[in-house]
């Protein structure tokens, strides 16, 4: 433990099992926020099961074709680059808390909508409300935790942003085994509600609190966060060294402190989408029937399920490893897995695939059926592989690391730049895939996400800062002083 955070969690001579039971606080304040990161994935994995109930539905104003249910799946992401927007607003002017309690209004309505919906325009309406709660959701939740945590344990409890999300996608799969569609929106209505139930009783975070100059309520807030014999005063002028005191304007871009950890964090969102990872999650049941994995559903559920334990092992190393370590692996594993899957279909198309209205069943019913027989098991082992690779680190770190690079009048505009970027090119990519596999081949697609994974690597070797160890103040002044 470093000797600043030391003096801050030990100034009373307290014994380990005392800050064990402290840290339980810590946790439920964290549990409390991370139930919204559990609806985000509950929104996210609905239209899986979803969509193809709502393709043989008997209620021909409801029932989708192909391009509906296209866009029922990826207006959430809309939404949700939209809710990035409204929450580098909100998180500033109304505080962390509230934000993430006024998350549920959205997304209880979108399932309100979604279930009572009489056409496929409302359908639409609701999953972009969704999507705006998502989006609200994915900016705040990250931002409140490394605002409450100390650094011991930040890396860890920021972790479980991404782990939430990934169990509440695979909630939805599970639950999309047993109940139908509505009664699946109804379900999905049921974690931010519980979100706001929980968020009422946890405070607000110290440094937003200081930042409105409520230095009483900051201090309530760290004894429930740290526990009452921990010197409160101590970190609060540790806050207060590093605020400024006057507002961001946009001239202030121009300083290195601001735009240079704004420009690693857009850069990281922009690098985990064009990796390929919901190109990949889009067509994972297609490839697991190709393998003559019948059951396509099940096939989600697995996934989801390799997503969430290497999401928790992430969790569980990433304040010993540090975040970088976490990215080389990751990146590493994903460039090797998505190089085999171009490998997989370059072997298994005789011709390539050129048409620009390609499409990967044709692509797949078009291999010769024992060429298919005999690689079908590199497809199976190339999604497992990218799957937990980006599990371990370029899917959680990226939403850490935005967390805790961005000076405090700045972490609300940089943050909603961030989240609209991640959301905007997790969109483009998932719509335009085929358009990519028209002109560039199956194969070509996947090396183009394989070089992206290189170069993620890179980038984070030489660009991203190891935040392990440091609080958010030292992170701070690291910028300044570069």
């Amino acid at each position: 433990m470093a000797a600043e955070e030391s003096r801050c969690l030990l100034a009373h001579p307290a014994t380990a099992a005392y800050l064990r039971v402290q840290n339980k606080k810590l946790y439920l304040a964290t549990f409390a926020a991370v139930l919204g990161p559990l609806s985000f994935g509950f929104a996210l994995g609905y239209s899986s099961p979803a969509i193809p109930e709502l393709r043989k539905i008997g209620n021909p104003n409801l029932r989708l074709d192909s391009n509906q249910a296209s866009w029922f799946g990826s207006l959430v992401t809309l939404g949700a680059a939209a809710g990035g927007i409204l929450g580098g607003y909100l998180v500033d002017k109304i505080g962390r808390k509230l934000s993430l309690m006024l998350c549920s209004i959205p997304y209880v309505c979108g399932y309100i909508v979604i279930i009572s919906a009489q056409n496929i325009w409302m359908l639409y309406f609701g999953r972009i409300l969704t999507g705006l709660a998502s989006g609200i959701t994915s900016l705040v939740v990250p931002v409140y935790i490394s605002e409450i945590s100390h650094t011991n344990v930040r890396g860890m409890l920021g972790s479980f942003v991404q782990l939430m999300v990934v169990t509440g996608i695979l909630g939805a799969y599970v639950a999309g085994m047993i109940v139908k569609w509505h009664w699946l929106a109804v379900l999905c209505s049921f974690p931010p509600c519980i979100m706001l139930l929980f968020m009422l009783f946890m405070p607000e975070t110290p440094r937003f609190l200081l930042d409105q100059k409520k230095r009483a309520e900051a201090i309530a807030a760290l004894q429930f966060l740290r526990g009452p014999f921990v010197d409160h005063e101590w970190e609060c002028r540790q806050i207060e060294a590093n605020a400024e005191e006057e507002g961001l304007s946009l001239f202030e871009f121009k300083n290195p402190s601001i735009y240079r950890p704004l420009l690693i964090g857009v850069i990281l969102m922009f690098l985990q989408q064009v990796t390929g990872i919901n190109a990949v999650m889009f067509y994972a049941e297609t490839i697991f029937e190709d393998a003559n994995f019948q059951n396509s559903r099940m096939a989600s559920v697995v996934v989801g399920s390799i997503q969430v334990c290497f999401t928790a092992v992430a969790a569980l190393i990433i304040d010993k490893t540090g975040r970088k370590v976490l990215l080389y692996v990751s990146g590493i594993i994903m460039a090797l897995s998505t190089a085999l899957f171009g490998f997989y279909f370059k072997m298994v198309l005789p011709n390539g695939n050129n048409s620009s209205n390609a499409d990967l069943s044709f692509t797949f019913n078009s291999v010769s059926p024992g060429t298919e027989t005999r690689l079908s098991w590199l497809a199976v082992v190339s999604l497992g592989l990218f799957v937990a690779g980006f599990a371990l680190g370029w899917g959680p770190v990226p939403w850490l690391v935005m967390s805790e690079i961005f000076p405090l009048k700045a972490r609300g505009i940089s943050s909603g730049a961030c989240v609209l970027t991640n959301w905007v090119m997790a969109f483009l990519v998932t719509k335009e895939f085929h358009d990519f596999i028209g002109f560039l081949t199956s194969y070509g697609t996947f090396w183009l996400f394989s070089a992206f994974c290189c170069l993620s690597v890179t980038f984070a070797a030489f660009y991203v800062p190891e935040t392990k160890g440091r609080t958010l103040e030292q992170i701070e002044a690291y910028f300044r002083k570069s």
